[in-house]
């Protein structure tokens, strides 16, 4: 997967715009010369079926996002051109400008070498179009990532769903019915403490939460320190309750982080090891089944996850919790 050189368009450019009710849609096309499969680069940002700030429709996506110029949404169809690009809302010209980055420029798989590995091999032969995305905002990344802290998915994305159809406000433009934009750092830090309880989200998760959005704009000055790194998990991880875990979960999608494995995660030892080895490792098992990819570990991570792999299905499963109240 070399990396294309940039040209007009992969850049987001021309971007035109027209006038459709009171909407201005912002448009363009980005065409990076080399195959994309939207659906497995965008495929780390999407909480569930149900997730109000992500829809998939056949081979297009509807993404919501905060920008700093405000709300957007944001509209990508896969074409044999390239990528398709139009936004709305006051936000739609950073939205289309961060459409690149998103589709995963920047990530240069050139020189991953997977040969010695048939299983790797032929996950990278199916999947030329798999990229590493970089939405560019760490506190969106961050956010769910603290929710999902030592809970099943199923009682995460609940409670992400809860709390954004509650906080966030409606898209801009034609997006589908219930898509909600991902609140501002100043909506999450006002969030009552019954409120984070209704959505099953304790108060250990829920004041970190809270810490994160008081300090978020010195979170996204991260964004200039690379592609992640130790310097930037170690900036995420000085806030109290980030831990190795989440730092990696963010940076995996804000920053577009090559070398970031979820280490602490409930499932990912065991799915590494019956993929590569035949049988399930714990977290030190698994860096070092990593470790002949130093630089590369999370393009492992997505390769295993995109093969279609399934590890075997037995073994204690975590205990869903209900913290809702009444």
């Amino acid at each position: 997967m070399d990396a294309a050189p940039l040209n007009a368009t992969e850049l987001g450019a021309p971007a035109e715009t027209d006038r459709t009710g009171d909407t201005a849609p912002v448009r363009t096309v980005y065409a990076p010369g080399h195959p994309l499969n939207l659906k497995q680069t965008l495929g780390p940002l999407s909480r569930g079926h149900y997730d109000p700030t992500l829809r998939w429709d056949g081979p297009a996506v509807w993404r919501t996002l905060n920008t700093p110029s405000g709300p957007a949404t944001l509209h990508l169809v896969e074409r044999r051109d390239g990528i398709s690009a139009t936004a709305w809302g006051p936000g739609a010209a950073d939205a289309i400008a961060g459409v690149p980055e998103l589709c995963g420029h920047g990530d240069d798989w050139s020189e991953l070498d997977v040969s010695n590995n048939a299983f790797l091999a032929e996950s990278l032969r199916r999947s030329p179009g798999l990229r590493l995305l970089r939405t560019n905002a760490v506190f969106e990344a961050l956010l769910p990532a603290i929710l999902e802290q030592k809970v099943t998915g199923i009682e995460a994305r609940r409670a992400w769903r809860q709390l954004i159809l509650k906080y966030g406000e409606p898209a801009p433009g034609p997006a589908p019915d219930g898509m909600r934009v991902f609140p501002s750092a100043d909506v999450w830090r006002r969030i009552p403490s019954w409120e984070w309880h209704r959505a099953g989200v304790g108060p250990q998760r829920s004041q970190t939460a809270v810490r994160a959005s008081v300090v978020a704009a010195s979170l996204e000055r991260t964004l200039t320190m690379g592609r992640g790194g130790a310097d930037v998990a170690s900036k995420l991880r000085s806030l109290p309750g980030i831990g190795i875990w989440t730092a990696a979960e963010t940076t995996q999608r804000s920053h577009g982080d090559p070398d970031s494995p979820s280490v602490g995660d409930y499932h990912l030892p065991a799915v590494v090891g019956w993929a590569l080895i035949g049988k399930p490792v714990d977290d030190d098992g698994m860096l070092e089944l990593l470790s002949p990819w130093a630089g590369h570990r999370q393009r492992i991570m997505r390769l295993i996850g995109v093969s279609g792999f399934r590890k075997p299905m037995f073994g204690p499963r975590m205990t869903i919790q209900d913290h809702r109240g009444h």
